[in-house]
Protein backbone atom coordinates (compact mmCIF):
# COMPACT_ATOMS: atom_id res chain seq x y z
CA UNK A 1 0.00 0.00 0.00
CA UNK A 2 1.35 3.51 -0.60
CA UNK A 3 2.31 5.79 2.04
CA UNK A 4 0.51 9.06 2.15
CA UNK A 5 2.52 12.04 1.95
CA UNK A 6 1.05 15.17 2.30
CA UNK A 7 4.56 17.47 1.55
CA UNK A 8 5.28 15.24 -1.50
CA UNK A 9 1.86 15.45 -2.64
CA UNK A 10 1.92 19.36 -2.19
CA UNK A 11 5.19 19.85 -4.17
CA UNK A 12 3.91 17.11 -6.95
CA UNK A 13 0.21 19.25 -7.74
CA UNK A 14 2.82 22.58 -7.88
CA UNK A 15 5.09 20.88 -10.50
CA UNK A 16 2.14 20.02 -12.42
CA UNK A 17 0.47 23.72 -12.04
CA UNK A 18 3.82 24.65 -13.54
CA UNK A 19 3.44 22.77 -16.96
CA UNK A 20 -0.10 24.37 -17.35
CA UNK A 21 -0.35 26.77 -20.50
CA UNK A 22 -2.23 28.90 -19.41
CA UNK A 23 -4.47 31.73 -21.78
CA UNK A 24 -3.62 34.71 -22.56
CA UNK A 25 -6.52 37.70 -21.41
CA UNK A 26 -7.38 38.00 -25.30
CA UNK A 27 -8.07 34.11 -25.37
CA UNK A 28 -10.01 34.20 -22.34
CA UNK A 29 -11.83 36.93 -23.68
CA UNK A 30 -12.35 35.42 -27.00
CA UNK A 31 -13.74 31.94 -25.74
CA UNK A 32 -16.15 33.76 -23.24
CA UNK A 33 -17.21 35.47 -26.24
CA UNK A 34 -17.85 32.49 -28.95
CA UNK A 35 -19.43 30.50 -25.45
CA UNK A 36 -22.15 33.17 -25.10
CA UNK A 37 -22.58 33.85 -28.63
CA UNK A 38 -23.36 29.43 -29.12
CA UNK A 39 -25.40 30.10 -26.18
CA UNK A 40 -27.37 32.72 -27.19
CA UNK A 41 -27.67 30.89 -31.03
CA UNK A 42 -28.56 27.41 -28.99
CA UNK A 43 -31.75 29.03 -26.86
CA UNK A 44 -32.72 30.63 -30.20
CA UNK A 45 -32.98 27.15 -31.67
CA UNK A 46 -34.89 25.48 -28.61
CA UNK A 47 -37.07 28.65 -28.33
CA UNK A 48 -38.20 28.14 -32.05
CA UNK A 49 -38.26 24.18 -32.32
CA UNK A 50 -40.25 24.32 -28.89
CA UNK A 51 -43.05 27.38 -30.66
CA UNK A 52 -42.75 24.33 -33.40
CA UNK A 53 -43.70 21.64 -31.66
CA UNK A 54 -46.27 23.18 -29.33
CA UNK A 55 -48.06 24.83 -32.56
CA UNK A 56 -48.41 21.07 -33.70
CA UNK A 57 -49.54 19.44 -30.46
CA UNK A 58 -52.47 22.55 -30.03
CA UNK A 59 -53.77 21.77 -33.34
CA UNK A 60 -53.63 18.09 -33.18
CA UNK A 61 -55.35 18.05 -29.71
CA UNK A 62 -58.22 21.28 -31.05
CA UNK A 63 -57.18 23.84 -28.27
Amino acid sequence: MASINPAKFVREVRQEIGKVTWPTRKEATISTMMVLALVAISATFFVFIDWIISTLVRALIGI
